[in-house]
């Protein structure tokens, strides 16, 4: 195989115009470890915010972006037992942060950050996938342990990972609440398993009240910590708010007081690790996307890396709810 590899890597923060392709070196393969030709990913805002030179600790430059991957099994380590040309998912645990990602023909990862899969969905599907389905399946079924029949509201239903929350919610059996500030919104709400919208004003909690009249069951928050007095008002005693992401930056709420948490209510959050999305739950998501039970929204597809700056650009400017996905050339 060639020595070399196209792919976007960054020796500092860059704007849109600096996502630029170069060729840089194969990564090898290592024990323990799997090399996956890269078919697909999603863009996410954790990259712009990398891309920037704002991350976290954990990420420095240079770097090759990218947290989440589709593709197809290229080569192993020792140790390994998964074989070339086996479809696969990988995302976080370190992906694109610490290690260089999937802006690339090629990324290495441990292969215990690795989910095999079979489906004849195309790329552009499974691309979209792996790290919101791994955060909404995770807020859903540990955060919150939502059950058949109970009334869960989705606070920032049109982001991607609220929108998948929806459909695996409506998949569950519950009735979802879901919220949005844009009233065009509603229909995507609605097709992606919403049994009601609600809008995200100062007559949410109203609005709430008036279809559950005794209290949700359940309610994730992925907005803002600072609106977690409000989730928690509108949960019944003995029913749960998950706290999972601030989509307007707000993580912490000044001068917490624990006795803002009403009377048996369950207050938590998630940030689980990529493992807690098992093969046998992603096989179950993707045999309901083939049949048509579970709505993933997909915004835009774009084509080659050539395609990611104006994928940044689409998400910098959130023009319409859904996920984008950059699919590259299979020769």
């Amino acid at each position: 195989m060639p020595e070399t590899m196209r792919a976007i890597r960054l020796d500092g923060p860059v704007d849109i115009d600096g996502l630029t392709i170069s060729n840089v070196p194969i990564p090898e393969v290592k024990q323990g470890q799997v090399r996956i030709r890269v078919r697909a990913f999603g863009v996410n805002e954790s990259e712009a915010t990398s891309r920037e030179g704002e991350s976290s600790p954990d990420f420095s430059f240079p770097r090759i972006l990218g947290i989440e991957a589709v593709g197809v099994v290229d080569a192993v380590g020792d140790g390994v037992a998964l074989h070339p040309g086996q479809k696969v998912a990988t995302m976080m645990g370190g992906l694109g942060r610490a290690i260089d990602g999937s802006y690339a023909e090629y990324t290495v990862v441990d292969a215990a950050q690795v989910i095999p899969f079979d489906t004849g969905l195309g790329w552009d599907v499974t691309g979209g996938l792996p790290e919101m389905l791994q955060t909404a399946h995770g807020s859903i079924t540990t955060g919150l342990s939502l059950q058949r029949g109970q009334c869960v509201l989705i606070h920032g239903g049109t982001s991607t990972v609220g929108l998948t929350a929806i459909a695996i919610a409506h998949q569950l059996g519950a009735t979802v609440i879901a919220t949005t500030r844009n009233p065009a919104s509603t229909n995507i709400l609605t097709r992606a398993g919403a049994d009601y919208t609600v809008m995200d004003d100062d007559t949410l909690a109203e609005s709430v009240h008036a279809i559950a009249t005794d209290g949700l069951d359940a309610a994730l928050e992925l907005v803002s910590a600072t609106s977690l007095p409000t989730m928690l008002s509108v949960v019944r005693s003995g029913g749960t708010v998950c706290f999972v992401g601030a989509l307007n930056g707000t993580w912490t709420i000044p001068d917490f007081d624990p006795f803002m948490i009403p009377n048996g209510v369950h207050l938590t959050s998630y940030a689980g690790d990529a493992d807690d999305l098992t093969p046998d739950a992603l096989d179950r998501y993707l045999r309901a996307i083939e049949a048509g039970t579970f709505t993933v929204t997909i915004a835009d597809v774009y084509h080659g890396l050539e395609g990611v700056p104006d994928a940044h650009r689409a998400l910098e400017s959130r023009h319409r709810p859904g996920k984008l996905v950059v699919v590259l050339p299979t020769t």
